[in-house]
């Protein structure tokens, strides 16, 4: 069995600037990549990402990114391990009849392992605070993870 989980959140702002919120590294390091993030998500690109709270620069493999509706990143599974392997991140937006913007993440491919079911729960978490803060900061302009983690 393969370990994997969804999480969706809506936004009230139209989906080309929620998408923009993810895909420009400006704005992702103002309320998720705290510490920077090295460039635009573009398919085939490979950028850093940094938070603050949890020092160190993760390479993210961009694999597609289809304009206001889907991105899919590849990146290490945290998880101590003797092999290293990915697991796979799609992240998809949805324009809704009332204006607002459905944003679903799903992150999958750790091993059916005690450590790997750990880390599948740990992103889960982090992903889903990446939406509450996402939500936060196109709103109304505010960091939620600012001092959160440290």
């Amino acid at each position: 069995m393969t370990l994997s989980f969804k999480v969706s959140g809506r936004i009230a702002r139209p989906v080309h600037e929620v998408f923009e919120a993810v895909v420009d590294p400006e704005q992702l390091s103002h309320f998720f990549t705290t510490n920077g993030a090295t460039g635009r998500l573009v398919a085939g690109s490979t950028v850093m990402w940094d938070f603050a709270d949890f020092p160190g620069a993760f390479p993210v493999h961009v694999t597609e990114v289809e304009l206001d509706r889907r991105i899919v990143l590849r990146w290490q599974a945290a998880q101590p391990c003797d092999d290293a392997y990915q697991t796979t991140v799609t992240i998809e937006f949805e324009q809704l009849d009332d204006g607002r913007t459905l944003v679903t993440i799903a992150e999958e491919g750790w091993r059916d392992t005690e450590a790997g079911q750990r880390a599948s729960y740990g992103n889960c978490e982090g992903w889903t605070g990446m939406l509450c803060a996402m939500k936060v900061w196109v709103e109304h302009g505010i960091n939620l993870r600012a001092g959160f983690y440290a």
